[in-house]
């Protein structure tokens, strides 16, 4: 998956190493940063880049008659002119459908993500879905991998605005977990509850379920939250390891 560069975030913890207070200040003024690529995730100050114009799909014509049904679910960056780049296969539903999913997507036009009123690459997740009727499609964009705020100073304070003693992790990037199948209607909530054990550095150093779906979805669930982010836990304004329960949504695919 990618990865995204935290700097944001890592300058708000070291400041929050000097005082606890002057976190609280520096974590309301810093922003959202690209990755070392240059490139963004949708976010509090960015925005999702949006499908404007494409044309439909038709399932394969080489594709046996049997009728088979899934779909292509692809990760890419839409840059800062709208048009696709560095175009990954998330998931494959066979060669003929991934090359029918992507030179779609690759004559699609779409409005690019912005920052303020800046535009900027963003990456984005298409999805293709393959029927068995073999009826046309189009491209979906899904939105699964997402920068979140550093929290406010409302979180580090109490009511008197004096620096708590003690302050959770918060999560400040999360990934949506993959369904084992996208295409079976599992009978429970769609959602997971998992234990992370959050370094000081803001990275997950154990992973666990707590409430599990089964149906081959826990360890999807575990593997996305090992992709989370976190603004570590404080304890007297200096970072600390702590645990934290987390609900894992799972992709609309």
């Amino acid at each position: 998956m990618r990865q995204a560069k935290y700097a944001w975030a890592l300058l708000a913890l070291t400041a929050i190493a000097v005082r606890a207070q002057d976190a609280i200040l520096v974590s309301r003024q810093v922003h959202q940063a690209p990755d070392k690529d240059g490139v963004y995730y949708t976010g509090p100050e960015v925005t999702a880049p949006r499908l404007m114009r494409t044309v439909y799909v038709s399932y394969p014509s080489e594709v046996p008659a049997k009728e088979i049904q899934g779909m292509t679910v692809l990760a890419m960056v839409i840059d800062a002119n709208g048009i696709p780049a560095h175009i990954q296969v998330l998931h494959t539903h066979g060669d003929a459908f991934d090359h029918a999913s992507i030179a779609t997507v690759k004559h699609s036009v779409f409005e690019p993500g912005r920052l303020t009123d800046k535009p900027v690459p963003v990456w984005i997740d298409i999805r293709v879905v393959f029927r068995a009727n073999r009826s046309q499609t189009v491209p979906e964009v899904l939105i699964t991998e997402r920068d979140l705020p550093v929290p406010d100073a409302s979180k580090f304070e109490d009511k008197y605005h004096n620096p708590l003693s003690y302050t959770p992790p918060f999560p400040i990037h999360t990934v949506d977990a993959d369904f084992a199948d996208p295409f079976t209607n599992h009978p429970y909530v769609q959602a997971a509850i998992v234990s992370v054990l959050v370094g000081e550095d803001g990275l997950p150093k154990d992973v666990r379920v707590v409430r599990g779906l089964g149906f081959g979805l826990d360890k999807k669930a575990e593997a996305a939250v090992w992709q989370y982010r976190f603004f570590p836990a404080t304890k007297k304004g200096q970072p600390i390891a702590a645990r934290r329960e987390v609900m894992v949504d799972f992709a609309k695919f």
